[in-house]
């Protein structure tokens, strides 16, 4: 398996994390934040293997080292959203 550059991982989920702020704080514009947020999942989802916008987040944050073990996984998709965003 083909492991990403960790520069270029931190900045996409960075991107896709400050999407999905920008996303939640502008529903006037969720159209255009809403495509910025699916570009970055599903660029995610290519870098790290899966096809899955949470697994993608959780697989980028266990090879960038930023979360332990024991930490819970947060969705970082509303209640209810499709989560095949990478498919």
């Amino acid at each position: 398996m083909l492991i990403p550059h960790p520069v270029v991982l931190r900045n996409l989920l960075d991107e896709y994390e400050a999407a999905r702020t920008a996303e939640a704080a502008s529903p006037a514009d969720a159209a255009g934040q809403g495509r910025r947020v699916q570009d970055a999942a599903y660029t995610l989802c290519v870098l790290t293997s899966t096809r899955d916008v949470t697994l993608a987040v959780e697989a980028a944050r266990r090879l960038l080292g930023t979360r332990t073990a024991a930490a819970p996984v947060e969705s970082p998709l509303p209640v209810g959203a499709p989560t095949d965003v990478c498919a």
